[in-house]
């Protein structure tokens, strides 16, 4: 069955392997997240043309467009960029290192990690801004990231998939009652939880985007750098090694990326849904299996996504908004099952 198979998986991957197609497609990707951009800057309760824009930017006066764009929109705009690369990249990589479609961000515990940092620095240290208690969520998301990747690695089959996602989902069960337990024990906690754990761009200054900036550096360069040896790790561990890939290396170093890049982003910004889930099936949609593009195209196409739910998200109800998280999960799923739909079609 494997032999019969293999045919049509080269074929696929030769016709979506056309250099031409593949920077087509970047090209698309880059006016398409300039175009999220100038949408992030220009629209929301009170519409700004691209010149008042251009002009609060370039040369702020202090009259209402520059304090809407410089203070208000450009903090989130910001944000969603860092934010968007992380979620989209790390989401490629948990499921090139777990062999899972379905697999996200919150499959290694991180999230969670991050969940009971926040509430820990609420609740016990009385940090009471997001500034300052987004470096304990970055803390909690790390240390619960290091703990499932040293809980496999000391079992015989650590370098299972399975294995990985069975520990990380085991951690996210007992870290989540973790957090409801600190929750119900006090009110202020809870409160001040609600903020962040739904997920969204708003009510975030520039500096906090800047704090997990060096984060989503270096899980980004620690991403690239493994991305031919999750190439081979697709063909199976021991193909990997035949062709001289290490393959422990390649998966401590595509976990502690996903793991840095997860962290920061949810630390920054809540546990945002669907843009680590969905963004990957989309990049492989458009330009195939090589995780060199892959990625490149899930760093494009996560922050696009992202900036597009804030933009919708103000839109909806002004002046009130609905946080992007919410409105990544209304099109997040819908886009999940498309997706799927084509690739079970495009298999038989």
């Amino acid at each position: 069955m494997t032999i019969a198979a293999a045919p049509a998986a080269e074929t696929t991957s030769s016709r979506d392997s056309r250099p031409g197609r593949r920077v087509l497609v970047v090209a698309a990707l880059v006016v398409l997240l300039a175009v999220m951009v100038l949408a992030g800057f220009a629209l929301g309760s009170k519409p700004l043309p691209p010149g008042d824009v251009w002009r609060a930017l370039i040369a702020p006066d202090g009259g209402e467009a520059s304090v809407i764009v410089r203070e208000l929109r450009l903090p989130r705009t910001v944000l969603g960029l860092v934010v968007g690369v992380a979620l989209a990249v790390a989401g490629v990589l948990l499921q090139a290192l777990t062999r899972n479609p379905l697999a996200e961000p919150r499959i290694l515990g991180i999230s969670a990690g991050a969940s009971v940092g926040v509430v820990l620095a609420i609740s016990v240290f009385g940090v009471g801004t997001l500034t300052g208690y987004v470096w304990f969520g970055v803390a909690g998301a790390l240390l619960a990231g290091v703990l499932v990747l040293g809980l496999t690695a000391g079992t015989p089959d650590g370098s299972n998939p399975v294995t990985l996602a069975l520990v990380g989902a085991a951690l996210d069960a007992s870290l989540g009652a973790v957090v409801v337990a600190l929750l119900t024990a006090d009110a202020r906690t809870f409160e001040e939880f609600r903020f962040w754990v739904v997920g969204g761009l708003g009510g975030r200054d520039v500096s906090v985007a800047l704090r997990v900036l060096p984060f989503v550096a270096v899980g980004a360069v620690l991403a690239a750098a493994v991305a031919r040896g999750l190439d081979a790790l697709a063909l199976g561990d021991d193909m990997a090694r035949g062709l001289g890939h290490r393959v422990g290396l390649v998966r401590i170093g595509g976990g502690g990326a996903a793991v840095l890049l997860t962290g920061a982003a949810v630390a920054a910004a809540g546990p945002i849904a669907f843009v680590g889930l969905a963004v990957p099936h989309l990049a492989r949609a458009l330009v195939g299996a090589d995780h060199r593009w892959t990625l490149l195209v899930a760093a494009l196409l996560g922050p696009a996504l992202l900036l597009g739910a804030d933009v919708a998200g103000r839109l909806v109800a002004p002046p009130g908004e609905i946080p992007a998280g919410i409105i990544t999960a209304l099109i997040g799923a819908p886009l999940l099952v498309v997706l799927v739909r084509r690739a079970r079609m495009a298999a038989q």
